[in-house]
């Protein structure tokens, strides 16, 4: 039972380590083409499957 609890952790974890990975990876993309292209919020969100209220933010701490 403990060493079962245990593995279910250790793959929750993970999973939620993959998750954080992905979500930064999708911010960063974002990041990227709001630095280099012209694109509005919206279509770097549809691009970087991030809400339009994420890249709206980034953009802003772009810029400062």
């Amino acid at each position: 039972m403990l060493a079962e609890n245990l593995e279910n952790l250790i793959k929750k974890e993970r999973l939620e380590g993959r998750q954080e990975g992905q979500d930064e990876a999708r911010k960063e993309a974002a990041r990227n083409l709001i630095r280099r292209t012209e694109m509005s919020d919206q279509v770097i969100a549809e691009i970087a499957g991030l809400a339009v209220e994420e890249v709206s933010q980034l953009r802003s701490e772009i810029r400062h």
